[in-house]
């Protein structure tokens, strides 16, 4: 049959329908798919050293078979995996330090190849960097012998591994290519100096080799520019709109209940909240609707700039509403607010899931009829059953966790309210004009007086006995702490701790202190019952997941103990550092691992404390990672760019996208109508962005 980009991929030669359903776990149900499932990383196999030849001090690429294996222990208790690699000169051993788990991966007669340095012990050993299983023990496929390549390396799942994904893809490419339209404009492609599409796809899939970009980089950068420019088209379109929809609220900076707040805080507002109010007020007075971000680390004191504009809101006769992804922390605002607002004589009220119906039905009577004017609440707030009087302004806490249609569903509860939008995670600012276009941003990074800095130190499992130690003299005396694991549950594939055995073990080792467990798979009320009762202090040490990353404030507990911190990015590592130095005593995060290779990575994590540094570091290291993840916006995904190279095609993006919507905001003449039609693919607000000319 003809191929066709909408072509179910069991049609391709080599897939079928089995296959074609581990394909589907990947992301992969048609003929386009798979041309956009590029290769996660390269392999130049260009140069392949002979084993015989791998001096020590030499960085090498080699390809041989297995013949043995053996997990080796120390007497430090680190376990060494060691693999003999055979190939038609010699042999050469291959350690992994800490990564016992290969012992599960690796066998013998596989055909593999490493890449690392080559070191002596007694005798002569690589210590890889990265591995690729080429063949298994059983095949004996020619196609896959590396010598003179550039191997491309596939995002696989089980039962289709990266190889039957290279085989599938060279037995189809020129096929698949053949087919390919470039919807983008040949004017605008030459303004960005990237690549046409099929040559994209031939550079990414069919790498060159001997090329100084490493051949792949061009088509890299065509499909991040393709991505950039639609994602500055919705941005932009999206900001427009959102400035100039019909204004609801109208307000004028009275000083009445603003000036009120700030003669009644307990503490001084910091330079950068100064900046912030004054930003929002101007704002919030303006003749356009506020569309504003509010970022800043964590501690920073963002809830108290928001409630400023929540009681400029009031003063003018408005509702202001506060919504926050959890339960926990919709009940933390509730209650700080109730403390800052009780000289002001407001008494805010909360509405939650889990209240009673009689309840919840009171709190949305009081909100129905404007006897409440300022409003906290989770996703029960935009519950159809939920109305309100006059809401004039919605603020949405931790913002990334709620999707776009979710913050919609709230902000249409009111006639065109100003919003805004506050995120504890930081990201660096180039990032953040890629993913916020469509909002105004401000940035806080000065912290509270009286808050000392988290003290972080990286320790090895050899000193576990002394950490535990310091975790029950702690808790003796009256502070609380927090353990985080990677995984919850102990798994074949992988040689780590998990929550729920180790919450087990520390129940006794940290005895008498009480251990709690909290983790993503237990029920909602289940899980928030546990962190309430650590909260009130009735758990002192709690055995978490990164569920607690966001959404839990302890000023008590002051010691963060990170299990496996080489498997979390720097960014995430921040977060839930931030968990602890919340109140004034001195806090301390603790990462506690052996893996050799992540050490000096970790070290200069523990050598910085600001938020936006560390996630420059992290996106450095990482790419996008999961700073990407810090935006859901309905289908967004930036999946080729990266932001440490990309800048120039990220201004191109925006310059161009300004100049396209300037001419035709709805994208309606011909060159531009297949642009808009891949944007509504790509996109679930595609569509009602564009039908408006």
């Amino acid at each position: 049959m003809a191929v066709r980009l909408d072509t179910p991929v069991q049609f391709l030669k080599g897939v079928g329908p089995r296959r074609a359903e581990s394909f589907a776990k990947v992301g992969v149900l048609t003929v386009e798919d798979l041309l956009y499932h590029t290769p996660h990383r390269y392999l130049d196999a260009t140069s392949i050293t002979p084993a015989a030849r791998a001096t020590v001090g030499s960085d090498v690429t080699l390809v041989g078979r297995i013949v043995s294996k053996a997990v080796m222990p120390t007497r430090t208790r680190l376990r060494i995996f060691r693999a003999i690699l055979r190939d038609a000169s010699g042999v050469i051993e291959c350690v992994w330090p800490g990564q016992a788990f290969l012992d599960r991966v690796i066998e013998p007669g596989q055909l593999v190849l490493v890449t690392g340095p080559v070191r002596h012990y007694h005798g002569r050993q690589i210590a890889p960097r990265e591995y690729v299983i080429l063949e298994e023990a059983a095949e004996t496929n020619a196609a896959d012998d590396p010598q003179g390549v550039v191997l491309p390396v596939y995002p696989a799942t089980e039962g289709l591994s990266h190889r039957i994904i290279r085989r599938v893809i060279a037995d189809n490419l020129d096929a698949m290519v053949a087919v390919v339209d470039d919807v983008l404009p040949p004017a605008i492609r030459q303004a960005a100096g990237v690549l046409p599409l099929r040559d994209a796809f031939l550079r990414l899939h069919r790498p060159p080799a001997g090329d100084a970009d490493g051949g792949w980089e061009g088509g890299r950068r065509r499909l991040a520019f393709d991505e950039l420019f639609d994602l500055q088209l919705v941005v932009a379109r999206a900001r427009h709109l959102a400035k100039h929809a019909r204004r609801g609220a109208k307000f004028e900076n009275r000083r009445a209940l603003t000036t009120a707040l700030k003669d009644a805080l307990p503490f001084t507002l910091t330079t950068g909240q100064k900046r912030a109010v004054r930003e929002i007020t101007a704002d919030m007075t303006s003749v356009t609707r506020m569309h504003r971000l509010l970022m800043g680390d964590v501690g920073v004191g963002k809830t108290v700039v928001g409630l400023f504009a929540m009681m400029l809101a009031v003063e003018n006769d408005f509702q202001a509403v506060l919504m926050a992804p959890t339960e926990l922390l919709a009940e933390q605002h509730g209650r700080t607010l109730t403390g800052l607002l009780a000289p002001l004589g407001i008494v805010p009220d909360l509405l939650l899931g889990r209240f009673a119906a009689g309840e919840k039905d009171a709190v949305r009577a009081r909100i129905a009829s404007g006897a409440s004017r300022v409003i906290v609440g989770t996703h029960a707030l935009i519950q159809e059953t939920t109305a309100f009087h006059r809401l004039g302004l919605v603020v949405i806490d931790e913002q990334h966790r709620f999707g776009v249609e979710q913050r919609a569903a709230l902000i249409e509860k009111g006639d065109a309210p100003d919003v805004l939008l506050l995120s504890a995670t930081p990201i660096p600012r180039t990032l953040a004009l890629t993913l916020y276009g469509d909002l105004d941003i401000t940035t806080l990074t000065d912290r509270p007086m009286g808050r000392p800095p988290v003290r972080t130190a990286v320790r090895s499992s050899r000193q576990r006995a002394k950490l535990y130690q310091f975790l029950r003299d702690r808790c003796e005396a009256g502070a609380q702490a927090y353990i985080v694991y990677p995984i919850i549950d102990e798994s074949e594939l992988l040689d780590l701790k998990a929550a729920t055995r180790m919450a087990e073990e520390l129940a006794k080792s940290l005895a008498p202190a009480t251990v709690g467990l909290v983790h993503g798979r237990m029920k909602a009320d289940d899980r928030e019952g546990v962190m309430r009762a650590f909260r009130d202090g009735a758990v002192q040490v709690l055995v978490a997941t990164t569920v607690i990353e966001v959404g839990i404030d302890v000023p008590n507990a002051s010691v963060m103990v990170i299990e496996h911190p080489e498997r979390f990015g720097l960014a995430q590592l921040h977060q839930l550092r931030g968990r602890v130095g919340r109140g004034a005593e001195e806090s301390h995060c603790i990462l506690l691992t052996d893996a050799v290779q992540a050490a000096a990575r970790l070290r200069q994590f523990a050598q910085t404390t600001d938020g936006f540094t560390i996630a420059e570091m992290d996106l450095a290291e990482r790419g996008m990672g999961e700073l990407a993840g810090v935006r859901q916006s309905g289908g967004l995904v930036l999946a080729y760019t990266d932001f440490s190279k990309d800048d120039d095609l990220i201004r191109i993006a925006r310059s161009e996208a300004r100049r396209v919507l300037d001419r035709d905001p709805g994208l309606t003449s011909p060159d531009l109508v297949p642009v808009r039609k891949r944007i509504e693919r790509r996109y679930e607000r595609g569509v009602e962005l564009f039908r408006v000319g």
